[in-house]
Order: structure tokens, then sequence, then C-alpha cells
């Protein structure tokens, strides 16, 4: 289209690009007109705007503005038919419990190429997008959109070498994930984001960053109550912020961080930073949390117990497209020369594979061969999934501890517990045997805790359940994991049952948890609520009964009971 003034200029908007950004793809700075916009109502502190954006081919009613480019709707700049550049988004997948989850697109930096009022009409006959990404054109006079830009085959090796690791499709600056070799604690197995990058519409990022300043331990007190806190500098190529401890987590990683030492850091909170008291130039701060999670990479200095000479070990996580995770040691030269910085596809052969406490890993020997990005069909294929699916995954580690099964664990009857005052001391006692929101009706949650809203959330689940032998019985409280595999189903899969109001269905989940045997491994502890003390137990863990096992326990305590 050309557009009409002095100087005459073509614009041309980019079409296809928001069913392919939908669709999960990648597209680079689209163009697209603003079709029209609106005030999200909500008990933020700060107003939240809402795009209608139009590519030429389709019209999507659910992108959100970043509450820093505000002023350009407040100003008029965003008016009717503005056609724009978007320089920089990120999408979400936000739970909808009719309709299953939808992807949002959440604009956070865009130059204006046109105004509304030089423009004066609106380009095209784009029709409406469907949640899923996809186009509705059933209507024979609308003009058929343009096929997003394929996703890469898995099968086919990728066009470009495994020098960079990178997708075939270009990115924008958000979704280019700066990639670093990550170290192989818990969950720290994703690419690492750019510090700029990140934005409470994330949920789950990994950042690489330096220390650059870090405060004295302070303590502050008011209405609320009394506490500790320090604070930190964090650095990478991208930018800096401002990260803050506050009570548990102040004695957990105030030691532990050291100034021009470099971290992986995860599961921090991001808030509005406040320009008053801090000169660091981001519009947001973190906070340490419960979740937070702080590694270093280094490479470990042993010492053999036999010869007495210095080794160098290195633990790293290979994850494929199972999602499953297992740690790989490396050791020598190759622990030091080894660069994960792409992550790079790793063909391991003739490793010894070690298993302890339910646990499982492995572990590279003289006669060991690991090839780095092999030119094989099943190497193409890995990189495929991990550069389009894997990098932005959870996945499950085969490597943790399990804890159960082992011959150390106590195992005790209910009355026992009772008759030795378990959970009766200071600290809980273990035997054998995450904040509420609100939905605003606006797309977006509210956490009255950190009175913040979010567009998504994670069902989390808390059971109540009366567990009895043949000595007792006991109520005890189910979390997460373990109420999940108590009743068969994951949280979610409840949560969709219960949303279609369909009680037998929903009962029938819990009737047939009823009368099953497992281990349980609990958690006592005597807490006291309105000046009165009460025994609160939770289960830990929960494991299928054994019979075998559990036989051969019992033949022995009655031998030793006959001794």
């Amino acid at each position: 289209m050309v557009i009409p003034g002095p100087r005459k200029m073509s614009v041309k908007l980019s079409e296809g690009s928001l069913a392919a950004i939908m669709s999960g793809g990648t597209v680079d700075a689209p163009v697209v007109q603003v079709l029209g916009n609106r005030k999200i109502v909500g008990n933020e502190a700060s107003d939240r705007y809402r795009l209608l954006i139009s590519d030429g081919v389709n019209v999507l009613s659910f992108a959100m503005l970043g509450t820093q480019l505000n002023e350009k709707v407040v100003s008029g700049q965003l008016s009717n038919n503005t056609i724009i550049r978007i320089k920089n988004h990120i999408t979400s997948l936000v739970n909808n419990a009719a309709k299953g989850k939808k992807r949002v697109m959440i604009i956070l930096d865009l130059d204006i190429i046109a105004k509304g009022e030089v423009v004066g009409l609106k380009i095209g006959n784009p029709v409406p997008l469907k949640d899923d990404g996809s186009s509705d054109n059933s209507s024979n006079d609308q003009p058929t959109a343009k096929s997003a830009p394929p996703k890469p085959t898995y099968g086919q090796p990728s066009h470009q070498p495994y020098t960079n690791g990178s997708n075939v499709h270009s990115t924008t600056p958000m979704q280019k994930k700066i990639q670093h070799s990550v170290p192989s604690s818990p969950g720290m197995t994703a690419a690492t984001h750019p510090i700029a990058s990140l934005s409470p519409y994330q949920n789950k990022w990994v950042i690489k960053a330096r220390v650059t300043n870090k405060s004295s331990i302070r303590t502050w007190s008011n209405s609320k109550g009394e506490g500790r806190l320090f604070s930190v500098d964090l650095v990478d190529e991208s930018g800096e912020i401002r990260a803050t401890a506050f009570n548990d987590q102040c004695d957990a990683f105030y030691n532990m961080l050291e100034i021009n030492k470099v971290y992986f850091i995860k599961g921090c909170r991001l808030k509005g930073a406040n320009k008053k008291f801090t000169s660091i130039q981001n519009d947001y701060e973190m906070s340490f949390s419960n979740e937070t999670q702080i590694a270093t990479n280094d490479v470990q200095n042993l010492i053999a117990r036999t010869t007495q000479r210095e080794l160098k070990k290195r633990d790293i996580t290979l994850v494929d497209n199972s999602n499953t995770e297992v740690t790989l040691t490396l050791w020598g030269s190759q622990a030091e020369e080894f660069d994960g910085s792409q992550q790079p596809v790793v063909a391991v052969k003739g490793g010894r594979l070690s298993e302890f406490s339910g646990g499982k890993s492995v572990s590279l020997l003289g006669s060991s061969l690991m090839r780095i990005n092999p030119d094989i069909p099943e190497a193409h294929k890995l990189r495929g999934w991990f550069d389009n699916v894997g990098s932005t995954q959870d996945s499950q580690s085969i490597s943790k501890s399990s804890g159960a099964g082992g011959g150390t664990s106590q195992f005790k009857m209910l009355s026992e517990i009772k008759m030795d005052n378990l959970g009766g001391g200071e600290k809980p006692d273990y035997f054998s045997c995450k904040a509420y929101v609100v939905d605003m009706c606006n797309g977006m949650y509210r956490c009255e805790k950190c009175a913040r809203e979010f567009p998504n959330f994670k069902w989390r689940m808390i059971l109540n359940g009366n567990i009895g032998d043949g000595t007792d019985n006991v109520w005890v409280t189910c979390f997460q994991e373990v109420a999940e595999k108590l009743l068969g189903v994951t949280t979610d899969e409840l949560a969709s049952l219960k949303s279609k109001d369909d009680q037998d269905e929903y009962d029938a989940v819990f009737q047939k948890a009823h009368f099953k045997c497992y281990n349980f491994r609990l958690r006592t502890k005597m807490e006291t609520y309105m000046d009165e003390k009460r025994l609160r137990t939770s289960a830990v863990q929960i494991d299928p009964v054994n019979y075998v096992e559990y036989n051969r326990r019992m033949l022995n305590e009655i031998k030793e009971a006959m001794a």
C-alpha cells in the first residue's frame, strides 16, 4: 500500500506472520496494523492495554502491550489504522478452563511506521485467528491466507552448521536465547536467557550472570513484622538487574554469592523496579524465593584416594526427546575443554552406567568415545527437536536419588507414631510407612500475596485423606506430586473434570483411590494454632507395596521377636 503525503511511502504488512507466531513459530520484526485498543479492567497499579492487530491476512485480538509502552496509547500514537513494526515480543500460553490453553502475544517494543490518520483505512480483508493460531477462512469471499513458514522436519539435517546451534528461522531478540553451558543442577538444564529479555510474563527461565556488587545484610521493621535482607547487582552481555534476598533466602545465599563470580540463577520473582532507590537500568528487579536455585559450573578438583593425584571432574546434563535427563561425568582434559555454550548434540559410546539410591548416571572411561555434533540422522533429529520444542519444556531427571526402597528405611506402624511421640520435638520427624490466584475475568489472574496480575497460572493440589493399618489410622495431607500419584490423574486433568460440572465423574476419581495399599513416607510435626497443639502429618512420598520385600521384612521381624 502507498501511504499518501509529501513523501509517498510504500508499506507492506507481513502477511501470515501472526499465524506463524501464534502457532509457536518465530518471525523477525513483523509489520502489522493496529485496528483498535482497549484498557483491561483490573486492580493492578499499572494500566494494561489490549491491542487488535492485523497482518493483512489475519486479525489477532489477544495481543497485550507491555506497560512500558502505555504512553503510546495514552498519547494517541497507537490510534486505529496505525502501522507498526514489532521489534520485540514474547508469547505465553494462558490456561482457559473452557477452551484449554490459549497463546497470548505480549508486545515489548515497537516502532511506528505510519500514523493512523495518515493511513486512514484498514489494509486488506483480514479474518480472525482462532485460539490455536489457525485462520477462520470458512467464508468463500475471504482471501486465502498465506501459509505459515514451515517448521524444519525433525528427521532432516538443519541447513545451518552446528557451530551456532540455532533454528533455521530468524528470531526476535526476545526469543533468541543466549546459549551458555548450564550446570547439571535439577531444573537448570534449559538454555539461558538474556537479562534484558526477562519479564513477569515468563515463568521458566535461567540466567547466567556475574555479581558486580553485593550489599551487607540489613534489617528492617514495619507494621507487618521485621526481617533481614541483602541485594546483589547482576550483569550479563545484554544488561543488568538487581536481586534482593529476604530472611531465609538471605541466610541461604549471602555467603554463596561472591563479587565477580558467575552464577546460573532461576526461580526468582520479577516485579517493577522502584526507580527512586536504584540506578540499575532495568524496568524490573528480582526477589529470591523458596523456588530459587543458584548454581556454578566450575570444574571440580578432586584428589584420588589411592594415588593422591589431582583429578579434574565435571558433571553435565544430557536430555533427549523423551524429556528425560541424565548426568554425564567428564574427567581430566575432557572436563576442562568441553564447551557446552551452544548446547551441542553429544554421542557417547562405552560409558559406564552407575546406579545409586535409585538414581542413574553415566561416566566416561578411558576407553569411552564421545563425539560432539556427529553428522548422523539421529543427531540432526535431536537438534531439530531441541531447537523447536525441547529448549522450552521441563524434563525429568533419572539421576536424582529416589530415596525409596533402600534398606535403611525405618518402618513403623501408625500406633507406634503416637507411642514414640514423633513430631513432638522442635524439628519435624520423618519415618517410612506453592499462593491462591483470583480470575479477573479479563484473561489475567491476580495473586493477592504479591499484589500482581499474571496472564497464566498452574493448578496445584492439596489432598487430605485418612490412611490406616492394622493398629491405627491418621489424617494426612498430600501435596501435588504425591496427590497425583495417589489419585492416578494429574492436577490439570482433575481441574478439567471439575470444570465440566460432572460431579459423578469427578467423585469417581477419589473413589478409585480407596482401599489401595502403599508404603507411605510421612512427615509429622506438632503445630500450635489458637493456643491448641495438634499433630500435623503430611505424605512426603508413596510407593506401591512390594509384597516380596514386605513378606521378607515381616519374616525377619518374626524371627527377631522369637529369638
